[in-house]
C-alpha cells in the first residue's frame, strides 16, 4: 500500500510539473531595424504577450548589422530569431540562400488592400510570398519651405536641372541648396539612384546580363550629383533633417521615416522636357521569418497582427508610414501626417533596385567611386569605368 501511495505521489508530481512546463510562456524573438521601423513594431509587442500569453525579446540594429545578423544567424539548425525585419533589395539574396521560410506554404496571402508596388519585393520566382511589406520607404524630395518661398516664389522643383539652379543661387547667398549623405555604400547609392533613373540610365539591363554604370547616361547623372555637393554640403541623415528643418539648407535627397517637415515626389526629369522616369525608388522594410525560427505558428501570428490594417494604422501616430492603402489615404492618418499622399503618390512611379543576389556587394564596390568622384579625387568619366570593371566581375 506504502508502495502504491509513492507511485500515486510520484506520478502527481510529474503531472504538476508538465502542467508547469506546458504553461511556461513562448518566447518568440525579433531582429529589427533600428529607428522608426523599429519602433512601430515594438509597439505591438505588450498587447500581443498578452493576448498569445508568450513573452518577446528584441534586438535593434543598423542597416549593415541587421543584414550580417540574418545572414550568419542562418547558418544555425535552430535559429536564434524568429522574426526579422529585411530591406527589400536583400530578396534574392535571402531566399537564394534558404534564409527566409515560405509564408505561403504556412498559410499567408497578401490581401488586396496592401499597395501591389510594394509587393515585389516579398514575392519569390515560385509566386510565393516570403516578406510582408510593413514601412512604405521611398525616396522623396524634402525641402525647407521658407527658403523655397524666399528663393523660388514657393515652387518646389521638378526636375534637376532647376534643382542644380536653385541650389547654386542659394549657395551664393550663404546657404547650402542642396545636402548629400554621407556614407560610401548603401548610403550614397540609394540617394543617387534616383538621380541616376532620372536621366535615363541605371545600375544593370533589364535582364541583369550587364552592368550599365559607364553610360553617357550615367555619367552625366553623376556629375549632376557631382555640381549638386558643389552647390551645398555634405552631413549625415540626422544632421541633413536637422538642417533642411532648421532652415540652414534647403533641399535633399530624403525618406519618409526620416522626419523632414516637408517633402514631395522626387523629380522625374532630368531638366525641363526630358522624358519622365520612375524615379522614385523603393526602399520599403518587409518583415518575414526565419526559415530556422523554432516558433513558427507563433512567429507568422506576430507577422499577420503585425501588418494588419488596423494595426498598421495605429501606428501613423508614431511615425508609421504604412504599406496598405486604406491607411495611407485615411482621413485620420492625413491630418497627423498630410505627406502620407505623397507616399502614395511616389510609390506609382517608383523602381526597385536589381533583385540580384549580389546587390549588397554591388553598392559596396559603387559607393566610394561616387565619394571619389564627389570629393574631387577622381573625375567622373575615370570613377564610372573603373567601378564598371570592378562591378562586371560580378556577373
Amino acid at each position: 500500500m506504502k508502495k502504491f501511495a509513492v507511485i500515486m505521489s510520484l506520478l502527481l508530481a510529474l503531472c504538476i510539473c508538465s502542467v508547469s512546463f506546458a504553461q511556461e510562456p513562448e518566447t518568440l524573438t525579433l531582429l529589427l531595424r533600428a529607428g522608426t521601423y523599429g519602433e512601430v513594431i515594438k509597439a505591438l509587442i505588450p498587447e500581443f504577450e498578452a493576448a498569445h500569453n508568450c513573452k518577446i525579446e528584441f534586438s535593434e540594429e543598423t542597416f549593415d548589422d541587421l543584414h550580417t545578423k540574418i545572414s550568419m544567424d542562418a547558418i544555425n539548425a535552430e535559429g536564434t530569431y524568429d522574426v526579422i525585419v529585411v530591406d527589400g533589395s536583400w530578396k534574392a539574396e535571402f531566399i537564394d540562400n534558404d534564409i527566409l521560410a515560405d509564408l505561403t506554404e504556412l498559410g499567408y496571402a497578401y490581401d488586396e488592400d496592401i499597395i501591389p508596388a510594394t509587393l515585389p519585393a516579398g514575392i519569390g520566382p515560385d509566386g510565393h510570398a516570403y516578406l510582408i511589406p510593413f514601412f512604405g520607404n521611398v525616396t522623396v524630395f524634402m525641402y525647407n519651405q521658407d527658403l523655397i518661398d524666399k528663393y523660388n516664389n514657393g515652387v518646389v522643383p521638378t526636375n534637376w536641372a532647376d534643382v542644380l539652379t536653385l541650389a547654386q543661387t542659394m549657395k551664393a547667398d550663404g546657404v547650402d541648396g542642396f545636402l548629400l549623405r554621407a556614407g560610401a555604400g548603401d548610403n550614397n547609392v540609394s540617394d543617387f539612384l534616383p538621380v541616376l533613373k532620372s536621366f535615363g540610365a541605371w545600375v544593370m539591363n533589364d535582364d541583369y546580363s550587364e552592368i550599365t554604370i559607364n553610360t553617357p547616361e550615367a555619367k552625366a547623372a553623376l556629375q549632376m550629383y557631382v555640381d549638386l555637393y558643389k552647390a551645398g554640403n555634405m552631413l549625415d541623415k540626422d544632421n541633413i533633417v536637422a538642417a533642411i528643418n532648421s532652415g540652414s539648407a534647403a533641399m535633399g535627397v530624403g525618406w519618409p521615416g526620416w522626419g523632414a517637415e516637408h517633402y514631395t515626389t522626387i523629380p522625374t526629369m532630368s531638366a525641363e522636357g526630358a522624358d519622365p522616369q520612375n524615379s522614385s525608388i523603393y526602399g520599403c522594410w518587409f518583415i518575414g521569418m526565419a526559415n530556422n525560427s523554432t516558433h513558427k505558428e507563433l512567429a507568422l501570428e506576430f507577422l499577420k497582427e503585425v501588418t494588419s490594417a488596423e494595426f498598421q494604422q495605429s501606428t501613423v501616430e508614431i511615425g508609421g508610414v504604412p504599406c496598405r492603402e486604406s491607411c495611407l489615404l485615411n482621413e485620420d492618418s492625413l491630418k497627423i501626417n498630410p505627406n502620407l499622399e505623397v507616399v502614395y503618390n511616389s510609390l506609382a512611379v517608383g523602381t526597385y533596385r536589381p533583385f540580384v543576389t549580389f546587390w549588397s556587394e554591388y553598392y559596396t564596390i559603387l559607393g566610394p567611386y561616387i565619394e571619389a568622384a564627389v570629393m574631387g579625387q577622381q573625375t567622373v568619366d575615370e570613377a564610372l569605368d573603373a567601378a564598371q570593371a570592378e562591378l562586371a566581375g560580378l556577373l
